[in-house]
């Protein structure tokens, strides 16, 4: 049984505490929170953007810790979850690296690259499992995109559009802060920065257009530069819509075989292939977002209990992806093509 502390009980600490109900061989087993009515197991103010209403949380059997110290002394956890705010992440991953735990922290994996190149490099020292929890490769339309790009059978990708606009969320200040979260260029953004280096690779350089308030790049649009022979992979994200519209994202890839699309406002997963056929691909998890974190987690204790990092969770690629939103934020601020290092 691979024993689970979480850290941090705000809206995603609730949401890996529920997701955590479903797991096979892992439970969760200590919380860390400095707000005693969240120890008490009142969870009311960690309303977020999806999931159940919060509210009153049963913990018994669950340890509570004030501090993280005490936390990361007690020999009965094995994983680490870091769900604090994401300017928090590099000294707690450090601390639980040090104590002897394996750690999987949410998206992103710090402010800085430089921090993120720490983390790495100290999980390496202590032969521990860093892995971060970008999730968005577990929900079911982006888990199909890219098992059909690695398993090659509609050849490469020639060219692809990725989008996520979000309305200025009325549930979190943070998203805004660039000190505490990079503001919506990172803090949003990075989960595409990260599927596109999942299925593209990183390119060699990005020119980005987009807006900027308070220092923090809100919306842009970013073209990725791989080379001679491509492939062509542009993005638009940021929070700038109406609160009408309060969440969209989807994708249109283009395969030298096949296209697919998708829009969760309103264009279901579809597979268009060179032979004119359209078809809906049966997709698993349903429309639940729990299941995608119930899956996430579920590969981080395989992860744990088999000692191998998982791919979709790694380190490097979560370090790389946090790479390519700063960059493409000094694109937007310069006027100009920026290289990828």
């Amino acid at each position: 049984m691979v024993r689970i502390g979480i850290v941090g009980i705000g809206f995603m600490g609730r949401i890996h505490f529920l997701a955590s109900q479903h797991l096979t061989g892992a439970k969760v087993t200590a919380i860390c929170s400095r707000d005693a009515a969240k120890r008490a197991g009142d969870w009311r103010n960690t309303r977020g953007n999806f999931g159940p209403e919060p509210g009153q949380v049963d913990l018994s059997g669950v340890k509570a810790y004030a501090e993280l110290s005490e936390m990361l002394a007690d020999p009965d956890i094995d994983l680490i979850d870091v769900c604090t705010v994401t300017d928090q992440h590099t000294p707690i991953v450090l601390a639980a690296l040090r104590a002897g735990k394996h750690v999987l922290v949410e998206k992103a994996i710090a402010l800085s690259p430089q921090d993120a190149d720490a983390m790495v490099a100290a999980a390496k020292s202590a032969g521990k499992l860093l892995m971060v929890a970008h999730v968005l490769p577990f929900f079911p339309e982006f888990r199909f995109a890219a098992e059909v790009i690695s398993g090659g059978q509609y050849g490469k990708v020639v060219a692809a559009h990725f989008k996520r606009v979000i309305a200025k969320p009325d549930w979190s200040a943070d998203i805004g802060d660039a000190a505490k979260t990079g503001g919506p260029a990172v803090d949003l953004h990075i989960h595409d920065t990260h599927f596109i280096g999942l299925v593209c690779g990183v390119p060699k350089h990005v020119f980005s257009v987009g807006t900027v308030e308070s220092d923090a790049v809100t919306y842009l649009t970013t073209s990725y530069l791989y080379g001679p022979g491509g492939p062509a992979v542009t993005c638009s994200s940021g929070a700038v819509s109406m609160s009408g519209r309060p969440f969209a994202h989807g994708y249109e890839i283009y395969l030298e075989k096949a296209t697919l699309l998708y829009d969760s406002g309103g264009v279901p997963l579809t597979l268009l292939t060179a032979d004119g056929k359209s078809t809906q691909p049966a997709l698993s998890g349903g429309g639940d977002a729990l299941s995608a974190f119930s899956d996430e987690l579920q590969t981080a204790v395989t992860g744990v209990t088999t000692g191998k990092e998982p791919a979709l969770l790694s380190g490097q690629l979560a370090r790389d992806a946090l790479v390519l939103c700063h960059r493409e934020i000094e694109s937007v601020k310069l006027g100009k093509l920026v290289a990828i290092s």
